[in-house]
């Protein structure tokens, strides 16, 4: 088998965001196929936010495709990438994106926060072992094959635009969630115009650029990503949810020496590759469901809030009199304090629109004399964006006072 091995005819898959999904490589239709792929249809693209959201039911798998087709018009109508890229380099970069968020767990970027590994390097442990259906199927085509994947993956591989197009400021993997999640919450804030997008974009001396006339949809496009991360991502209502979860397993944490629950204990095993394909939002809602019914307390009633979405009540940069208050109020009834309150700290630089402090994370401009700049140099908007005061916004969280009585 070779990598630039094509189907007999192209398939096809229908999509709200792109119309359709494109696949013409037997490579990456087997990708698809792959039990890793296919257990992302069990991984939430948004985590807790479908609980606000009602309609943000979307999965990390039909994210995973969406990238893939953004790439895969990127690397066919773009002609300076197209010549910029071999065959063989175009089908890897294609397989990166289909598998670029493999290493999610349950709810996304939540389960990082408990098992305290990132997506990424659980996506590579995947991909490079050999007990896995994705790097089986790799090797057969190319025994690099999984090596030049976490390549792009990494940011390392030689050829740069590579990663550029998939991992950057301005890349397939932004375009794509901003427009899928937004979609599927039924909001607006996340459009833009990818069409002009794709039209202007550019390689020049090994780097993606847009020209300066798509500066004005690039503007768009940062405000989107702004606007959606305020709004629907750092919601303080799927927070709420969120925090929920952590509290659930901070309180096992807490009785865990005198007392093991197998279901839970998957977590805290070492999270090989074996291990994580069991994990997912289908088999956490099942042990946290059967946890309505456990003998101690505090996890029986954080089960049943998970379930039921009994969220707490929260409030944005509270008075410190107002927080007394309220732990008074909980204390007086017994309500342990460290159950049932949380403060959440948001560092806002974390989540700015657009950054230049890393080189080789910037937007290139390519002017019409053929001469980069940053973006910056190009987008009054861009300018005053990076003159944005750093700041912490602090969040306090606790169960609301009607179900004190």
């Amino acid at each position: 088998m070779k990598i630039t091995d094509r189907l007999e005819e192209i398939k096809v898959m229908r999509d709200p965001i792109h119309s359709y999904i494109h696949i013409e490589y037997a490579l990456l239709w087997k990708i698809i196929d792959t039990p890793e792929m296919q257990r992302l249809r069990r991984i939430h693209q948004l985590g807790g936010n479908f609980q606000v959201y009602h309609t943000a039911e979307h999965s990390r798998f039909s994210h995973s495709l969406g990238v893939y087709e953004i790439v895969r018009r990127m690397l066919s109508e773009i002609p300076s990438l197209v010549q910029e890229v071999s065959e063989q380099e175009k089908i890897v970069l294609m397989a990166a994106s289909l598998v670029h968020d493999i290493g999610h767990g349950p709810f996304s970027h939540l389960f990082e926060r408990i098992t305290h590994k990132h997506h990424e390097t659980m996506g590579k442990e995947i991909l490079l072992d050999p007990s896995t259906g994705i790097h089986k199927l790799l090797v057969q085509y190319d025994q690099d094959l999984p090596d030049q994947i976490v390549s792009i993956l990494e940011r390392r591989h030689p050829k740069k635009i590579l990663s550029q197009v998939l991992c950057s400021q301005l890349d397939a993997d932004r375009m794509d969630y901003l427009l899928r999640d937004s979609y599927a919450t039924g909001t607006s804030y996340g459009k833009f115009d990818l069409e002009r997008i794709l039209r202007t974009l550019r390689v020049e001396d090994g780097l993606l650029c847009v020209k300066e006339s798509g500066v004005h949809s690039i503007e768009d496009y940062i405000m989107a990503r702004y606007e959606m991360y305020w709004q629907v991502y750092l919601h303080p209502d799927a927070k709420s949810y969120d925090i929920l979860i952590l509290k659930l397993f901070e309180r096992y944490e807490a009785i865990r020496s005198k007392r093991r629950i197998e279901a839970l204990e998957a977590f805290y095993r070492p999270i090989d590759p074996r291990t994580f394909f069991k994990l997912d939002d289908y088999r956490f809602y099942t042990i946290v469901h059967d946890l309505q019914e456990d003998r101690d307390p505090y996890l029986s009633d954080l089960a049943n809030r998970i379930m039921n979405r009994r969220l707490f009540d929260w409030v944005r940069e509270p008075k410190q009199e107002m927080i007394n208050s309220i732990q008074e109020k909980l204390t007086r009834r017994k309500i342990p304090l460290s159950i049932y309150t949380h403060e959440e700290r948001l560092l806002e630089d974390m989540y700015l629109p657009y950054t230049e402090r890393k080189k080789e994370e910037e937007i290139h401009v390519l002017d019409v004399c053929g001469k980069i700049w940053p973006l910056s140099a190009k987008s009054e908007i861009v300018k005053a964006l990076l003159g944005m005061e750093t700041k912490t916004c602090k969040y306090f969280y606790w169960q609301k006072i009607s179900e004190e009585s």
